[in-house]
């Protein structure tokens, strides 16, 4: 607050103007005085109103109330003041005392000096020649150390190259001692000679050791495609044992819980596996580097380390891009053995250089001279893939390459790029496979007479039968054996197991990805595109087949859909799946399409004979006044045709299949039979016609009887039924027509339990044919009278009552 005042006070001096300080003002002084505070302001607005006076005098007033407070401070301490005085005086005097005191010592010291210091100058003279002669001696030890430096490097040059390095370090000594000696040497020719000769064996030692490392190039190129090419075979000598092993443990896979020994089994044999691996990949490796090892240390030595590194790698590029060129000249198919042996004996040569070198080559070093080298490999197996027209050939590249990146893996190379090209070009691989299955289907097919195979030793039985899975039973048959397929079945089987077999080999070794997924996707494939797709195209031309022929046909998909199941299981076994894995799920049939059609096939030639039979139904006398003794001759032929044909489908057929074909005849029979009473040709017929035709139904329904007892006893129950609804619509029309009441067809009770298969428009045209038979024939069916027949009337009831409906 008092700052704040006395900075204001120029401010209201100048509004209020220039006037005499008031008591307030002195008091406002004093104040800023004692405080200590800047008088500036106070001085300036005095002078500026050009009164300084009355400041003066305040100044001069605080300064007298100050000079009092001083001489009252000096008044009550002026005893202290006399006794610091005293004390001042005493110290004086005790200094001059010791001044003295210290005057007398020096004068003695001095005194007794005089001898030592004599003592001393002839010391100094004795130790001044001893010096001299330490330096001669040192001199002369040096020189012959160094001579001897230089005998002994002059030793090993000339001991041959592998004493370079000891030449070297015996010449560095010699020219560290003459760079760091604390005097230059008393010989200037022996130091002219030295001099002279550091250089020169450095010089002689570079270019010998330059030479040595020329030619151990040459040689590790050529030893690296053959380092490559065991390193690979050792590779693919692990991967068939890991696949014995696995063979060997499958079984044990396929039994296997999830309990503790189990898994330890299985441990084991994983553990097995990685050290065989490994101990294959360290005596791959085994080879010598001391050459490039030497070089390496004879450069360091000349400080010419880094160099040495730019010169090596430089000239390891020119390597790797010469050995890419080995495939130039010869086509790929030939070449690709030793242009993959040569990259693997490269790297595996880098990697031991990079681990074992010291510094030579760092990871950046090996990993770009690996990204060209993939880079390489990669647009060679692009382009020679795109031109490739066989399967075994882009299996057998395929394959090698696979082992290369096994054998790269092991030496911690990337090849997840390599494996991805292999992959890449699996769909390519397996349309190559597919187009040869399918040529060897077609060519099967057509080899195929489609009889029932004859196999008289055993081991034909193992080899056609056995190996497929697709024995009826266990028990071995008796020979000579007669199959229930055709020669297609077992060569269709080894088509598309060795399918399989090469489509695991590829996936597994080259394909990437879940094995059994893609292999399974590839079988679905061959199955459908090539097995399928030939049988069904087989059967749609007809190709002549005769009955038998397409019986055989439809019998031998039924076997087929049993080797479907093997074809599954092997693929599972091949690529280590657990069969309790594979049957968890029902399957659709892949082949259903050429198997319906097969069975379309047989149906089709099962009914134009029918028709051939039935044709001779023209010859039936439809107006006759007895029915035909045992029927008509048509029904014979066709009963006997189908109990003939019956007995032989028996013994190749399934019986759901055979049941299914006869169910489709006896519908064709039953609609032929309906269509032989709607036949415009027939204008009318008589009953004893109908009398024919009822007993033709029965030769039928008994066959269909016969059938149905033969599925009951190999329990298809609904067998029986579907024979006999096979041919109701015939035999309710029969009915109808030899009822003594037709117009009952009209009650809906009746007509639902009695005549449910029947049409109205086929009743009614039918009726009119039999309506017009003459007045007498009704007669044979009742008593004879002068009335009306019943009959007569109710069946021109129900046609009157179906033509009111219609």
């Amino acid at each position: 607050m008092r700052r704040k005042l006395a900075g204001d006070a120029p401010a209201s001096a100048s509004a209020g103007g220039c006037s005499v300080p008031s008591e307030a003002d002195l008091a406002q002084l004093s104040t800023a005085i004692s405080a200590g505070e800047d008088l500036g302001p106070f001085v300036r607005r005095a002078f500026a109103c050009g009164r300084p006076e009355p400041l003066l005098s305040s100044l001069r007033a605080v300064a007298r109330d100050r000079e009092s407070e001083i001489e009252e401070l000096c008044r009550a301490h002026f005893h202290d003041f006399i006794r610091a005085v005293d004390d001042l005086r005493s110290l004086l005097a005790d200094a001059e005392v010791l001044k003295g005191s210290l005057s007398a010592s020096h004068s003695a010291l001095l005194s007794s000096s005089a001898p030592l210091l004599a003592s001393l100058e002839s010391f100094l003279a004795a130790r001044a020649l001893a010096g001299n002669l330490s330096s001669a001696l040192a001199s002369s030890h040096r020189c012959v150390r160094l001579l001897a430096l230089a005998a002994r490097a002059n030793d090993h040059l000339q001991a041959g190259n592998h004493s370079l390095y000891l030449a070297l370090r015996a010449v560095d000594a010699i020219d560290l001692n003459l760079a760091s000696g604390p005097e230059p040497l008393p010989l200037p020719a022996l130091r002219r000679m030295l001099l002279s000769l550091v250089p020169a064996v450095r010089v002689h030692a570079e270019r010998e050791i330059s030479r040595e490392f020329a030619d151990w190039m040459v040689s590790i190129r050529a030893a690296s495609r053959h380092l490559g090419q065991v390193a690979i075979g050792r590779s693919a000598a692990a991967r068939q044992r890991q696949e014995e092993l696995r063979s060997k443990h499958r079984p044990l896979e396929e039994s296997i819980t999830l309990d503790d020994d189990g898994a330890g089994d299985l441990d084991d044999f994983a553990a097995a596996t990685a050290t065989s691996d490994g101990s294959d990949g360290a005596a791959a490796a085994s080879f010598d580097l001391t050459q490039l090892y030497r070089a390496m240390h004879i450069h360091q030595t000349l400080a010419l380390g880094e160099r040495f590194k730019k010169y090596y790698l430089e000239n390891r590029k020119l390597q790797l891009t010469s050995d890419f060129d080995v495939i130039a000249a010869t086509p790929f198919l030939e070449s690709h053995q030793v242009f993959f042996a040569q990259i693997a004996g490269f790297f595996i040569v880098e990697d031991r250089v990079f681990r074992t070198g010291g510094g030579l080559t760092s990871r950046v070093d090996v990993d770009a001279l690996w990204e060209a080298a993939v880079g390489k490999m990669i647009s060679v197996l692009e382009d020679n893939f795109s031109r490739m027209q066989t399967a075994n050939h882009l299996l057998l590249i395929t394959d090698y390459a696979a082992l290369l990146a096994a054998t790269m893996r092991r030496y911690s190379y990337p090849v997840g790029m390599l494996l991805d090209v292999l992959a890449k070009h699996r769909d390519k691989y397996h349309d190559l496979l597919l187009a040869d299955c399918r040529r060897q289907v077609a060519e099967a097919l057509a080899a195929d007479k489609f009889d029932q195979m004859l196999m008289r030793k055993e081991y034909e039985y193992s080899m056609n039968v056995l190996a497929f899975g697709i024995q009826s039973s266990d028990i071995t048959p008796a020979f000579p054996y007669v199959a229930p397929f055709s020669c297609t079945v077992p060569d269709i089987c080894r088509i598309v197991r060795s399918f399989i077999e090469d489509s695991v080999s590829f996936m597994a070794h080259g394909g990437g990805g879940d094995t059994y997924a893609a292999v399974k996707k590839y079988l679905g494939r061959i199955l459908s595109e090539v097995v399928n797709a030939s049988i069904q195209k087989l059967v749609d031309s007809g190709s002549g087949l005769s009955v038998s022929q397409a019986m055989q046909v439809a019998a031998n998909m039924s076997i087929m859909e049993r080797a479907c199941e093997f074809f599954t299981r092997h693929a599972a076994q091949l690529c280590g799946v657990p069969l309790r894995a594979v049957e968890r799920g029902r399957r659709d049939f892949p082949l259903r399409k050429s198997r319906d059609a097969a069975e379309a096939l047989l149906l089709r030639l099962l009914c134009s004979k029918v028709d051939e039979f039935m044709r001779q139904s023209d010859g039936v006398n439809w107006i006759a006044d007895d029915p035909p003794a045992g029927g008509n001759e048509y029904a014979n032929e066709v009963t006997i045709y189908l109990e003939t044909l019956t007995s032989t489908a028996q013994q190749i057929l399934p019986l759901p299949v055979l049941r299914r074909v006869l169910v489709a005849v006896l519908k064709h029979i039953s609609e032929r039979i309906i269509a032989l009473f709607l036949n415009d040709s027939v204008k009318r017929f008589s009953g004893s016609a109908v009398i024919g035709i009822d007993t033709d139904l029965k030769m039928f329904e008994s066959f269909a009887e016969n059938m149905s007892s033969l599925f009951l006893d190999s329990h298809q129950d609904s067998a029986a039924s579907e024979m006999k609804s096979a041919l109701m619509e015939p035999r309710q029309l029969v009915n109808l027509l030899m009822n003594n009441s037709p117009e009952n067809f009209l009650n809906p009770v009746i007509r639902e339990k009695s005549y449910n298969k029947l049409d109205y428009k086929k009743v009614a045209i039918i009726s009119e044919k039999f309506r017009d038979t003459s007045e007498s024939y009704f007669s044979t069916f009742g008593t004879r009278g002068a009335r009306q027949n019943p009959k007569k009337k109710s069946l021109d009831t129900l046609i009157k009552r179906l033509r009111e409906a219609s």
